[in-house]
C-alpha cells in the first residue's frame, strides 16, 4: 500500500489503484553483456511496433481465448508466442513462459506513451546469478557528477552459524560514449563491492546528500547502532542522528532530504523480524530531523511497516510505502490517505518524476500511477523489484536482487529529486 501524507495541511481524497484496460506496449530490447566485473555492453536494436501479421495472430489468440479456450484467465504459449503476446495482452490475461532475461511494459492508460517514449530499451548491466547473491536490493544512489551507483545488498548469510548476516555496499562506475548507435551510451560498467564503513551497520536505504550519500544504518544486536550517517566521498562517516531521546531507532529503511534540507526518514522493525536487530524500543514510525538546529520529531505513525519515503515535485505530499498489509489504513487522518495499492505484491521503494507521476518498486517490477493514483503502466521485471533510480536524460537503474537493469526511457522523463 502507498499512503500519501499531505504536508501543506490541504485535504486530500482517497485513490485507490484504477486497472483500465489498454494494450501493452512493445519495444524492448536486450543488451548482451561479456567479460568479469568490468562489463562491456552491446546494443541491438529496439523491437519495432507490432506488424499487421502481429495484430492478426494477436487479435486471432484473443478471439480463442474470449471463446473459452482459457482456464483461469491463464494462457498457455509458446516461449515465442509468449515472448510477443505478453506485450499487447490486456492485464485480465497471464502470459505463461519462461523468459527470465527479457523485461517488458504494459500500458493501463494513454499517458504513459509519453512516459516510456516511442520505443525503449533495456540493458542488462550486471548479474550475480552464477552465485546467486542479491547484491543488487536498496538504495540505488546515482551521483551524476561521477556517473556512479551505489547500491547496498540484501542480507548475505555468513558461511558461519556463528556470524549474523552481512549487507555489502556496491560502487557501479560508468563509462559513457556517443559513439555507439543506439539510446545508450554506456560502453563499460566497474563493479566494486565494499564492506560498509564503521558506524554503517546494515546499510539500506540511501539519497543524494551534499558531495555523499546518506545512508539508512539498520543496526546491529548492540544498543547504541543504526541512525543515518553521512557517507562523502573522500571521508569517513558522519553520524547525523543516531536515535530519538536517548532510544534507539528499530531499524531505519529509507531517506529523503526536503529542499529545506530536512531529512525525512522511515524506521520499521525489519532488523529484529531478520533476527539481526535488538527488540523495538520504538514504533514503526516516520521521522523529520533537522540538522542545522539538531531537532527531531515523530511526523507519521499508525503504520504497519513504513518502507519507501519520497516527495511530489512541489513537496506539498509525502509518499510513503507500507510493506506490512494488515496494519495502517489510512482512514482516520484527513491529512493522510491511501494513494494506491500494488497490483503484485507490497511497494518499496518510491519515487517521483518532474510531472508528479509515482513509481514504486513491487513484486512484478515498477508500476506507475499519475498523481491521482490511477496505474498508468507497469515495468515488469522477472523475479520483482525492491528499489531503483532514475539516471540521466530518461534512462532508469533497476534493482533485481541479482540483476542490475538500466531502461531507457523517454528522455523528458526525468526523476524529480535530482532532475537530469
Amino acid at each position: 500500500m502507498v499512503v500519501m501524507y499531505n504536508v501543506a495541511g490541504r485535504q486530500i481524497g482517497s485513490h485507490y489503484l484504477a486497472m483500465a484496460v489498454l494494450a501493452a506496449m512493445g519495444g524492448i530490447t536486450t543488451l548482451a553483456m561479456r567479460g568479469g566485473d568490468k562489463k562491456t555492453i552491446n546494443q541491438g536494436p529496439p523491437i519495432n511496433a507490432k506488424s499487421p501479421d502481429e495484430e492478426k495472430f494477436i487479435q486471432d489468440f484473443l478471439r480463442s481465448a474470449e471463446g473459452g479456450e482459457t482456464k483461469g484467465n491463464n494462457v498457455d504459449a509458446t516461449k515465442k508466442d509468449a515472448a510477443h503476446l505478453s506485450r499487447y495482452l490486456p492485464p485480465k490475461f497471464r502470459v505463461t513462459s519462461n523468459t527470465p532475461s527479457e523485461l517488458s511494459i504494459l500500458q493501463y492508460d494513454a499517458s504513459f506513451t509519453a512516459l516510456i517514449g516511442p520505443s525503449p530499451t533495456h540493458s542488462l548491466l550486471i548479474s550475480s546469478s552464477n552465485s546467486k547473491n542479491p547484491f543488487f536490493h536498496e538504495a540505488c544512489v546515482f551521483l551524476p557528477s561521477h556517473d556512479e551507483l551505489y547500491i547496498t545488498s540484501n542480507l548475505l548469510q555468513s558461511t558461519s552459524s556463528a556470524n549474523f548476516p552481512s549487507i555489502l555496499i556496491s560502487r557501479i562506475k560508468l563509462s559513457r560514449t556517443s559513439h555507439l548507435d543506439g539510446e545508450s551510451d554506456i560502453h563499460t560498467v566497474e563493479w566494486a563491492k565494499m564492506r560498509p564503513p564503521p558506524g554503517i551497520d546494515m546499510p539500506n536505504g540511501g539519497v543524494n546528500y551534499l558531495d555523499g550519500i546518506l545512508f539508512c544504518a539498520q543496526g546491529s544486536p548492540s544498543t547504541g547502532t543504526g541512525g543515518i550517517y553521512y557517507m562523502p566521498r573522500n571521508a569517513p562517516p558522519k553520524p547525523m542522528v543516531t536515535n530519538f531521546y536517548g532510544r534507539d531507532f528499530n531499524s531505519v529503511n529509507d531517506v529523503v532530504v526536503s529542499k529545506d534540507g530536512a531529512i525525512w526518514f522511515t524506521d520499521p522493525c525489519y532488523g529484529y523480524e531478520q533476527e539481526f536487530r535488538q527488540s523495538p524500543k520504538l514504533p514503526n514510525q516516520v521521522y523529520r530531523f533537522e540538522p542545522e538546529k539538531g531537532e527531531i520529531r515523530v511526523v507519521a505513525d499508525g503504520f504497519g511497516r513504513p518502507n519507501g519515503i519520497a516527495f511530489s515535485p512541489d513537496e506539498s505530499t509525502l509518499y510513503i510505502t507500507d510493506t506490512d498489509h494488515i496494519h495502517g489504513d489510512g482512514d482516520k487522518d484527513p491529512m493522510r490517505r491511501v494513494f494506491a495499492f500494488a497490483a503484485d505484491g507490497y511497494p518499496d521503494g518510491i519515487k517521483c518524476d518532474v510531472h508528479g507521476n509515482v513509481y514504486s518498486g513491487c513484486g512484478d517490477g515498477v508500476e506507475v500511477w499519475n498523481p491521482a493514483g490511477t496505474l498508468i503502466g507497469r515495468i515488469l521485471v522477472p523475479g520483482g523489484v525492491a528499489n531503483f533510480c532514475f539516471g540521466k536524460e530518461g534512462e532508469m537503474f533497476i534493482c533485481g536482487e541479482q540483476k542490475l537493469w538500466r531502461v531507457q526511457l523517454a528522455m523528458s522523463t526525468k526523476g524529480a529529486l535530482l532532475g537530469v
